[in-house]
């Protein structure tokens, strides 16, 4: 089920982990390994590549932009865009990387299963901030989506190697 992703669901929204809390050397690292960079983009400015505007994490190319206010579920879910296109296909992403529901669903998979490569997130804490944030899965939770519901995005995932 492709999710709904979030305008901000309010109070909840304010206690999310963001990068300033995690910093940006983990997360730097994490996404080197799938060839992609993380630029850290100075307070108050605006962040490149963000289709949501505000504090969400931006794409462009194989460049993922945040501030210390964004939230890490959202560099991951970015992230997660990229990492599940071709690379021959990331240079082309400027904001919105792609309209297919089939990659929605996989980098919601993936961010997921990325959190616990960051010290003191995890899927737990990950999934809490998801829907804290407000967003929407027909089960009622990104935690039932990604136990019960998720099982074509697992398996897009593992036909590319990702998993």
């Amino acid at each position: 089920m492709h999710p709904d992703i979030p305008v901000h669901a309010g109070d909840s929204a304010s206690a999310v982990l963001r990068m300033g809390q995690t910093g940006f050397d983990a997360p730097s690292a994490l996404l080197a390994r799938f060839g992609l960079q993380l630029q850290r983009v100075a307070s108050g400015e605006p962040i490149p590549g963000s289709f949501w505007g505000d504090e969400e994490a931006g794409i462009i190319g194989t460049c993922v932009y945040a501030r210390d206010d964004t939230p890490v579920h959202s560099l991951l879910h970015e992230a997660g865009h990229l990492i599940v296109l071709p690379p021959e296909r990331r240079l082309d992403v400027h904001t919105d990387a792609t309209d297919s529901i089939e990659e929605e669903d996989a980098a919601c998979y993936l961010q997921i299963l990325l959190a616990d490569e960051l010290p003191g997130v995890g899927r737990d804490r990950l999934m809490a901030d998801m829907d804290a944030w407000g967003y929407s899965f027909r089960l009622g939770s990104t935690r039932a989506w990604f136990e019960q519901d998720a099982g074509e995005a697992h398996h897009f995932l593992a036909q590319r190697d990702l998993i």
